[in-house]
């Protein structure tokens, strides 16, 4: 199992380092929305949705979404030159027709600039934040009552759509914003955090981190998937000659990055077991599913870019 896991792991690295280097953004987005839609496929299935039908419209209100983010820059253009000119054909209407009041305030309005409004969307990553923390707060509070919250279908259907949306959406503009470095850097640290939980909950693992949840994790393996996030925001900081003040940023934002990424896997690991099955799917030799290998990576990206996002902002 081990090897197998091993290989796979392998593969899928190599893969993922080839699309965030060498492939262009548009296609990166695209890759990673398939997966999403994959692991959206996956989630319907564990929340109960056995239909076919109904688990392809569930992606379908993925896919609508998605297109509308991609596509914001273009959608604001086309708003904005559609109210201009709604506004230059309306004035001399209204004159001819002596609507005195409505031509001059239409020739007097200051039209708001729509194309304004392109950054509106980074503002959509505070709700994934503060989710993720909520759920940390009580997987690790009370992960009793966690397992046996029954939510009815439309909210589990509900969590899902926004958290793999929120995860394709940050991922593809950490891509397009902070560029390739910035978003490998981001695999890599939830990878060696998820390694080193494993090897450093085998060697040294006695405390269960929440048992009723997933017996096989250590207190002592979140220690060292910790500790890797502390050695790898050094080694960015170091690689690039950050300012001390900017390196601690990093550190913390790798550490906290990481502790998100381990409960968004306890997360993951609630709806399964609330399902009764040990693996979301069966499409990855010795990993199970797509969504067993991104679970941890689905609930870090919002988080992660919206940390990015407001150190860069206080860098400049």
């Amino acid at each position: 199992m081990l090897i197998k896991r091993i290989i796979t792991a392998s593969v899928l690295a190599t893969l993922i380092a080839l699309a965030v280097f060498k492939i262009p953004m548009e296609y990166f987005s695209l890759l990673i929305g398939l997966i999403t839609l994959l692991a959206a496929w996956e989630w319907s299935y564990l929340i109960g949705i056995t239909s076919p039908t109904k688990r392809v419209f569930f992606l379908i209100k993925l896919i609508v979404p998605m297109l509308a983010i991609h596509y914001w820059t273009y959608i604001l253009e086309l708003s904005a030159q559609t109210l201009e000119l709604s506004v230059q054909r309306l004035a001399p209407v209204a004159k001819q027709a002596d609507f005195t009041t409505i031509s001059t305030y239409l020739e007097t309005v200051d039209v708001p600039d729509l194309r304004t409004y392109s950054g509106a969307l980074e503002w959509l990553v505070i709700p994934p934040i503060l989710f993720w923390i909520l759920v940390m707060i009580l997987i690790r509070n009370t992960p009793t009552g966690v397992l046996a919250l029954n939510l009815k279908l439309c909210y589990k259907e509900l969590i899902g759509w926004f958290i793999l949306l929120s995860a394709w959406m940050f991922l593809s503009r950490l891509r397009i914003f902070y560029g390739s470095e910035m978003t490998m850097y981001f695999f890599i640290l939830i990878w060696m955090a998820d390694i080193s939980a494993y090897f450093a909950g085998k060697k040294w693992g006695k405390a269960k981190l929440a048992p009723v949840i997933s017996p096989g994790k250590t207190v002592e393996g979140m220690y060292g998937a910790l500790v890797t996030g502390i050695v790898s925001g050094g080694v960015l900081s170091l690689i690039y000659s950050f300012q001390w003040m900017v390196a601690l940023d990093f550190v913390l934002l790798s550490v906290l990055t990481v502790l998100i990424s381990i409960y968004g896997d306890l997360f993951f690991s609630v709806v399964k077991r609330q399902r009764g099955v040990k693996d979301s799917g069966t499409l990855l030799p010795g990993h199970g599913g797509v969504l067993d290998r991104i679970d941890s990576l689905v609930a870090a990206a919002p988080f992660f870019y919206g940390c990015i996002y407001f150190v860069y902002r206080s860098i400049s």
